[in-house]
């Protein structure tokens, strides 16, 4: 090739690189003005519901304190849950009262019997031997499974919902410099895509390789894994390898700074916290706070709190494990507001089910299924329930059982589907994010 010519080609490549990097910061610009994230909060073992929101009136009341018995909460500490126009009908567990200020305001709504189902169920219909009903009813493996993947027909489902959202929303994504699902809760099937994969990051501390960085001689270290990583294998599990491997490399350093680094906004909501909820909220408001730099318009996150199994203790277990939720969702909602991200973010929990609303005799409650998840953001209706709470009877209409077990009224599919659609998912890519929910009327619920 001639000099004259090879420079030419040359000054081609710079201006498409130009061209590349103009593009970066136009996908950035559009990112900052137009960004939406959810961040699913799973309980995991099954949070009761049941003593989450409680009712009020005096009727609804004596009826729960009859059959709760020991598990009873006192009506007095109960935080009421106003609403405009009356007197309040619900009121929240004692250990949420950032939950109730949540309420309050607007921010937070409540989605009444929510759960795995593969079609609507009437009592009647449940009963029946020929009706489909999801698998593995009241297993905690399976339930976990398919609400994080909303498909209840199957318990052997690839991929999550949240990931499959991912999937169908990359084109808005293009300018991200990080994979825009992010977990705190470790590898779980919510953030499972058919063609994308959470990146996993700490609750705390920094998120970069241990020994290389530093010294010469880390430098020497990591100079040869990289040239380890540039290798050409020819099998595909190699191949694989190295491609996470130089992956996550490349994201930890660019959120290993802004995961250790201490912000004076953040860290004042966040202040005196020390639960591993708190600080996998606190992360991931680090990485919100620094949307406009990594480039991503959609993000789903993942945060976990566990222990919620309680069939023993559980008075004073769901005591605790509420005040971490509360402490925790309250300052990442505070902080969301701080840095200007209060509507572009919604917050939301899901468990495995709810629990039996007749106590077993050992102190706690045993597996049941709907159950009463929360919704929180700017942009939530708030201040309102969503569909129908059960009739707190046993053996009634909504009972699967004579134990309390809520046949759910509104199906996972219809929970996830309003989300979805409010982070830009049309009709078509819901088909594929949930392919279920043609089963189901309305497909969403309004919540958002």
């Amino acid at each position: 090739m001639k000099r004259r010519t090879f420079l030419g080609h040359a000054g081609a490549l710079a201006g498409t690189a130009a061209l590349g990097q103009l593009g970066a910061l136009a996908a950035h610009a559009a990112s900052a003005s137009d960004y939406k994230a959810l961040v699913c909060i799973f309980l995991y073992g099954g949070n009761d519901t049941n003593n989450m929101i409680v009712p009020l009136d005096a009727a609804g009341y004596a009826n729960y304190a009859q059959i709760r018995s020991y598990l009873a909460l006192p009506q007095a500490e109960l935080l009421p849950l106003e609403v405009s126009g009356g007197a309040p009908l619900y009121g929240l567990h004692p250990a949420l009262p950032g939950l109730q200020s949540l309420w309050a305001s607007g921010n937070m709504a409540i989605v009444a019997n929510v759960g795995t189902l593969v079609q609507p169920l009437t009592k009647a219909q449940y009963l029946l031997t020929t009706t489909v009903k999801p698998q593995s009813l009241f297993s905690h493996i399976d339930q976990q499974h398919q609400w994080q993947a909303s498909i209840s027909s199957t318990s052997s489902s690839n991929s999550g919902w949240g990931g499959r959202l991912s999937d169908q929303l990359a084109s808005l994504n293009t300018g991200s410099s990080v994979p825009p699902m992010i977990s705190t809760g470790g590898n779980n099937l919510f953030v499972t895509g058919a063609a994308s994969q959470a990146l996993v990051i700490p609750a705390s501390g920094p998120f970069a390789l241990s020994g290389y960085s530093g010294d010469t001689a880390d430098t020497a270290r990591l100079s040869a894994l990289q040239q380890l990583l540039g290798v050409d294998q020819s099998i595909n599990l190699d191949q694989a390898a190295q491609a996470i491997m130089t992956s996550a490399l490349s994201s930890s350093a660019i959120l290993n700074p802004i995961l250790t680094t201490t912000d004076a906004t953040l860290a004042a909501r966040f202040s005196g916290l020390t639960s591993n909820f708190a600080l996998q909220m606190l992360a991931i408001a680090k990485v919100i706070e620094a949307r406009n730099t990594l480039g991503a318009s959609r993000q789903v996150f993942l945060a976990t709190l566990g222990s919620f199994d309680t069939h023993t203790d559980q008075l004073n277990q769901q005591q605790t494990l509420l005040a971490e939720l509360d402490a925790g969702l309250s300052a990442f909602h505070g902080a969301m507001a701080d840095i200007g991200a209060g509507s572009s973010v919604t917050s939301f929990t899901l468990s495995d089910f709810s629990r039996n609303f007749l106590p077993n005799t050992g102190g706690g409650t045993d597996h049941a299924w709907g159950s009463h998840p929360l919704v929180i953001g700017d942009a939530v209706n708030g201040g309102s329930i969503y569909g129908t709470m059960p009739t707190q009877e046993l053996s009634g209409p909504d009972d699967a059982s004579d134990l309390g077990r809520w046949i759910p009224t509104i199906a996972v599919d219809q929970f996830a589907a309003t989300l979805a659609s409010w982070m830009g998912a049309d009709s078509t890519a819901l088909a594929t994010v949930l392919p279920n929910l043609a089963a189901f009327s309305p497909s969403t619920l309004g919540f958002i």
